[in-house]
């Protein structure tokens, strides 16, 4: 059966979509492990961003191998190692938001496929990360610390961090519904560290100078409405860079695509479709011909830094063209409503 996919008039055809996939698909290793570029490292949150990617452009063959592979890889505490390469540990420790990410690649796939018995095949899996994140309350307001090692000392929390585990945790309490299996437990610390972000900033590191900070609380849906439209003008003129992109962090000449195209799905869930288009237009300077992206490039002297092309920058810029087409029926899972 053919497969719809994004297409934004003027700015990046179907065929154009199709072929960033497929340079992500190029990457993927023989076990399902989709690394930030060929012989780079794979980390358990770019990998689902990039399978998600899959699953938008239709190679849902390729992104069942990845999902698949995070089952395999997953440790019996329900946690993944920080990074691998080539399927050998590089980082033992384990990063919460990585951990708890798989919920929501996990309900993007059912959204698109509809296929219930892969989700619930992936369910364990899911159940055992998000126990795992939980585990690692550390905080008086209900925020969860970044990391954890092998002698189970912590990181702080961060803000981006828990911004984007409260989104996992609103797609794994509607996957625990769509299971069966309900967790109102899960609801509940949801509810907690939505409080944190919107109203105990102190409870987080101090980490401003990073455009993630600035947006994630909006993308992961913890601030919506008036309060996310005053905080994304707040600091607009500080990292948005005329007709290139954002900046990743508000003190260098840097902008890169990924952070353009998660603001542009933040832009589109709040309704400001007109910026949304604006940025993610704006970022196509980053494309090469065979579909993938540059990660940056530093507008100071034009130079490409670092020099590499990323699978999870090019997986960004096709969620963002779903979300702003509104093609696939996944292409709302930063916008539409989760428990909150």
């Amino acid at each position: 059966m053919p497969v719809e996919l994004p297409a934004v008039p003027g700015v990046i055809s179907a065929r154009d979509i199709r072929r960033t996939a497929e340079s992500i698909a190029a990457a993927q290793e023989p076990d399902g492990a989709i690394p930030w570029f060929s012989g780079g490292h794979t980390d358990p949150w770019d990998h689902i961003e990039s399978a998600m990617a899959l699953t938008v452009a239709g190679l849902w063959d390729q992104a069942r191998e990845a999902y698949i592979w995070s089952a395999k890889t997953q440790r019996s505490d329900g946690s993944w190692p920080m990074q691998l390469r080539a399927g050998v540990i590089e980082n033992h420790d384990a990063d919460t938001n990585f951990c708890a990410y798989l919920a929501t690649g996990v309900l993007h796939a059912l959204s698109i496929t509809g296929d219930t018995g892969f989700a619930a095949e992936l369910w364990p899996t899911v159940r055992a990360g998000i126990d795992f994140v939980l585990g690692l309350r550390r905080g008086a307001h209900g925020e969860i610390h970044w990391s954890a090692n092998e002698s189970g000392s912590c990181g702080e929390a961060l803000l981006t961090g828990c911004s984007s585990i409260f989104h996992s945790l609103g797609c794994a309490v509607t996957l625990a519904e769509r299971m069966g299996d309900p967790r109102p437990d899960w609801a509940a610390a949801r509810d907690r560290l939505g409080r944190a972000l919107r109203h105990h900033p102190e409870a987080f590191l101090d980490k401003s100078r990073y455009s993630m900070d600035w947006y994630y609380p909006v993308l992961g849906g913890a601030v919506r409405g008036a309060a996310a439209t005053e905080l994304i003008a707040a600091r607009w003129d500080e990292f948005v860079v005329g007709d290139l992109g954002i900046r990743c962090v508000s003190d260098a000449p840097w902008v890169t695509g990924a952070e353009t195209c998660e603001l542009v799905m933040a832009l589109d869930a709040i309704g400001d479709t007109t910026a949304a288009a604006t940025l993610f237009a704006a970022m196509q300077h980053l494309r090469e011909l065979d579909g993938s992206y540059w990660t940056g490039l530093v507008f100071t002297d034009g130079k490409r830094w670092p020099e590499e092309r990323t699978t999870w920058t090019g997986a960004a810029v096709v969620l963002a063209a779903d979300a702003i087409t509104r093609t696939t029926a996944g292409n709302g899972i930063f916008r539409e409503a989760l428990p909150r």
